[in-house]
Parts: structure tokens; C-alpha cells; sequence
């Protein structure tokens, strides 16, 4: 079991699992993702981080793990290539041309997941954002590429994080991409701040909690 005690309410998730991290812009989805890896780098867990919206060093900045090296932090940067930025070298980072190269993506986090497993390492994973994809291809095949993805991490006995702005997209589309997670957990930005609440994890959904 994976515990996340320290920043869901459900204490602890199954090898396998596969969460769908939801809410409107700017209400702590990618801060919650890399506070979860976090954790998981101070309990010995590897992480592995898909981004495309921000480059790897800034991603080896918000994850921080117990050394500032995060040695089983790996990255698979879909953006810097694109934008023409030369993020600082790693071993564990990996570069793809853009968030729209599918395959590439698909290729560089196996890899990693491998890598991980070689090394006996429990691994969370988080997707940052299928927001980002889907302005690079249709719902259809961002779906196969995610099915594709949520089967590896489950088959690697890993848990996975993936973010998604539903206020961007028709409600079609979210519920079809909801259809590959195994529970959401919602943000929100409330009076006192932002909020969340853990849905299809076991039991009803929780209460919404400030983060």
C-alpha cells in the first residue's frame, strides 16, 4: 500500500491505482501532484513526473525530495524542445519533441518504469496535464494514449496521478477520460482557500478539506 495519509483523506492506495486529479484553473491540482510524489521520495518511493506544461528543472524544483539531487526522480519533459529551453542535466531526464508526440511519451515512461522496477523501487507517477493534450490531439486518441499509460502504471504495481481542468472541456470529454481512473480527487478554491474531496475510492466521497 502507498500512504498518502499526509495529503488525502483515504490514508492509503492499492499497487495499481490510478487517480484522476480534477478542478478549475489555478486551484492547486500540479502543487497537490508534486506534494504527493514528495512524500513518496521521503518514504523511499521512486516518482516519475510527465510534464507538459513546465520543464524539468522547474518540475526537480517543486518536487524536492530528502537531497536536493532527487535521484529517483524521473522525468519525461515534453515541453523544453518545443520552447528552446535547456533545462540542467540529469540522468533521469527524458525529452520528448512536444506534448502531441504520443509516442515518444509512451516510450520515455516505460522506460523509466522499467528502470524503477529493476531497482525494486514503489513508484508514483503524475501526468501534468491531460488538459495540455488535448490541445494537441481529439479526446479519442488522448484516451488510447492514456489507457495505455493507466495500464502500465497498474501493471507496475505503481499509483498514478493525472490532472485535468474540467472547466475547459465539455462534459463529454470529461466523463470520457474519467472512465480510465479508478477514483478523482476534486479541487476547488473555497473562501478560505483551496479545498478537496476524495470520489470512488472506497465509500462515499469524503468531506471537502482544506490543503
Amino acid at each position: 500500500m502507498y500512504d498518502v495519509s499526509g495529503r488525502l483523506p483515504v490514508g492509503e492506495l492499492r499497487p495499481g491505482t490510478n487517480v484522476l486529479v480534477t478542478g478549475p484553473a489555478m486551484s492547486g491540482k500540479y502543487d497537490l501532484c508534486c506534494a504527493l510524489l514528495r512524500d513518496g521520495l521521503e518514504l523511499g518511493d521512486g516518482a516519475l513526473v510527465v510534464t507538459t506544461q513546465n520543464d524539468a528543472g522547474s518540475v526537480r524544483e517543486a518536487v524536492r525530495g530528502p537531497d536536493t539531487d532527487t535521484p529517483t526522480l524521473g522525468i519525461v519533459d515534453c515541453v523544453s524542445k518545443e520552447r528552446g529551453v535547456d533545462p540542467p542535466d540529469h540522468d533521469l531526464n527524458r525529452f520528448v519533441s512536444s506534448p502531441g508526440e504520443f509516442t515518444g511519451i509512451g516510450m520515455a515512461s516505460s522506460r523509466l518504469l522499467e528502470e524503477f522496477a529493476q531497482r525494486n523501487d514503489r513508484t508514483r507517477v503524475a501526468l501534468d496535464s491531460i488538459s495540455q493534450l488535448l490541445m494537441y490531439a481529439d479526446v479519442k486518441t488522448v484516451f488510447r494514449f492514456l489507457h495505455i499509460l493507466t495500464g502500465r502504471i497498474s501493471a507496475a504495481q505503481s499509483i498514478g496521478f493525472a490532472t485535468l481542468d474540467e472547466s475547459a472541456h465539455d462534459e463529454q470529454t470529461v466523463n470520457t477520460v474519467r472512465q480510465l481512473f479508478d477514483g478523482m480527487v476534486q479541487t476547488r478554491t473555497g473562501e478560505d482557500g483551496r479545498e478537496l474531496r476524495v470520489v470512488g475510492l472506497g465509500g462515499e466521497p469524503t468531506a471537502w478539506t482544506a490543503f
